[in-house]
């Protein structure tokens, strides 16, 4: 191995390409996979909403490392008596990012906040007729039905009237996909005949300032000296080198060619823990890997079917060689730490035998071909996707399915799965916010499919519960009604949970005050380096 310098890792990054920087000043992330773009209300994915967190504020938002939410955007807010309307002030004096092309002309205000939820809410709004896109979050929780309206009241002052009680509703706010844009910039890409450089180009308020992107490379930000929070702010510059290989990833951390990182291998993680250079901070994770069967393609619209797969699975295998010492076993459709958590449900024993005589018994004829699609990244709720596909491979062929595994860059995995190309698929969830619809409806809801609900799965009677359960505002009773919910989704089985991981974050030992998200982001805000 060639002994890289702090000084050539910043040559090789661009950083010595412009005025001298105060090295203790700079700090290299290394991410792992390339965003589709900067336009947080696109997407869904941990990968594209770590590269726009830098970049944008939102109304209100977590406490960093915790679930609390504070005020940002807004400074306060009220909720009416019969909870259907929201009532948000606006903070002065927050300027927008410029760059080359564009250069604000006034300070945030109420027009930002309707621009941003009409755009999302109107399919005949100017910028979406312009710009045609998809709101997969906005979309699978319900939003574009039961926000009513957004209107501006006075210069700095939203209310927001909703057609039934939300009772996670602030907590959704302060997601990634409600990020503020500008009004103004959006009118001037409009003008010029370049709405997508929204997505490119971005223009937010937050902590970073977006300099340029290079696709598998590196997206470079510079610290925002007019930020409304200043204290937040104690980098000149962040780069995220993108890498997809954890082994590489880890390679750089300890050549301090970058001082954080993400997701490596349980087998790193002893030695990373050695390191006197490095420190590996660790929390129970926030997760949920499952496998995913499509209800739409046969055989797996057959429960028995879905029943006899889920039988097979032999999760101890799975977690002793795939997560090792960070995986604990899942059996419901979201972690024991969420509040609601049914801890009565139980798995179906680990029968073979009996799930080859349910096939046979549903009449799948020996030989029947089935993909079997494994994520391209490394989660921590799924830290070696081939790994497991390949034993999953191994176990099903038991029953006598000839299973080809598939696989896609990340980004296009996503889109095809939303589509519903698969047969069975791999993947997982980090919540967001906390609330119990952020998985129970998010992932699994009616309105959910063609966005985060991969098994295209839509069951009346469980719908009913979970839209129930966000129109009530008692905390017990939404328990209950939340129970209920995961009761009839572990019946119907149209996922198999397989295991909960912890989250390890390994970086250098002279970072300071960087904070684990339990909701999987790395936020930038409020660290600095020494």
């Amino acid at each position: 191995m060639r002994p890289t310098t702090l000084c050539s890792t910043l040559f090789a990054l661009g950083l010595l390409s412009h005025a001298p920087l105060t090295l203790a000043n700079n700090l290299v992330f290394c991410s792992e996979g390339s965003p589709a773009g900067f336009d947080t209300a696109q997407y869904t994915s941990a990968t594209d909403n770590d590269a726009a967190e830098p970049i944008y504020n939102r109304l209100v938002e977590f406490e960093r490392g915790g679930t609390a939410v504070h005020p940002a955007l807004a400074t306060d807010w009220q909720v009416s008596d019969d909870g259907l309307r929201y009532t948000f002030h606006l903070r002065p004096g927050v300027k927008f990012h410029a760059n080359k092309g564009f250069q604000p002309t006034r300070d945030f205000n109420a027009d930002d906040v309707l621009f941003t939820f009409n755009r999302m809410l109107d399919k005949q709004h100017p910028f979406r007729q312009a710009y045609p896109t998809e709101f997969p979050y906005f979309i699978s929780m319900g939003l574009d039905k039961n926000i009513a309206k957004a209107e501006k009241t006075a210069p700095l002052t939203v209310v927001f009237t909703l057609n039934k009680v939300d009772a996670a509703f602030i907590q959704n706010l302060a997601m990634a996909f409600a990020a503020i844009l500008s009004a103004e910039y959006a009118e001037h890409l409009l003008a010029e005949g370049r709405p997508s450089d929204i997505n490119q180009k971005p223009i937010g308020t937050g902590p970073f300032v977006f300099q340029r992107y290079q696709k598998d490379a590196q997206i470079r930000y510079k610290g925002n000296k007019d930020y409304w929070a200043p204290d937040q702010v104690k980098l000149d510059n962040l780069v995220f080198s993108i890498n997809i290989d954890p082994s590489v990833r880890i390679q750089k951390l300890r050549r301090n060619e970058c001082q954080v990182t993400l997701h490596p291998r349980p087998a790193d993680l002893p030695a990373l823990r050695q390191d006197g250079k490095l420190q590996v901070l660790q929390q129970p994770g926030f997760n949920l890997g499952y496998i995913a069967y499509n209800t739409q393609h046969p055989p797996f619209d057959r429960l028995e079917v879905r029943q006899a797969m889920d039988m097979a699975v032999n999760k101890q295998a799975i977690i002793q060689a795939v997560y090792q010492e960070a995986g604990q076993l899942a059996v419901n459709a979201m972690p024991p730490t969420q509040w609601s958590y049914d801890d009565s449900l139980k798995d179906a024993p680990f029968d073979p035998q009996k799930a080859k005589a349910l096939l046979k018994q549903a009449g799948v004829k020996e030989g029947t071909e089935i993909t079997l699609w494994a994520m391209p990244v490394q989660r921590p709720y799924n830290p070696n996707a081939k790994l497991m596909a390949e034993m999953l491979q191994a176990d099903w062929s038991k029953l006598g399915f000839k299973v080809r595994i598939v696989s896609y860059e990340w980004g296009e995995y996503l889109k095809r799965m939303k589509s519903g190309e698969h047969d069975i698929a791999l993947i997982g969830w980090t919540g967001d916010n906390g609330d119990p619809d952020n998985w129970l409806g998010t992932l699994y809801n009616c309105d959910a499919i063609g966005s985060n609900n991969y098994s295209l799965w839509c069951d009346p009677q469980y719908d009913a519960l979970v839209k129930q359960a966000k129109q009530v505002t008692d905390r017990e009773q939404r328990s209950a009604l939340y129970q209920q919910a995961q009761q009839r989704l572990k019946q119907q089985v149209p996922i198999t949970p397989v295991a909960h991981s912890t989250v390890n974050q390994p970086l250098s030992s002279n970072v300071n005050d960087f904070k684990v998200s339990p909701f999987g982001r790395n936020v930038f805000s409020g660290v600095s380096i020494d």
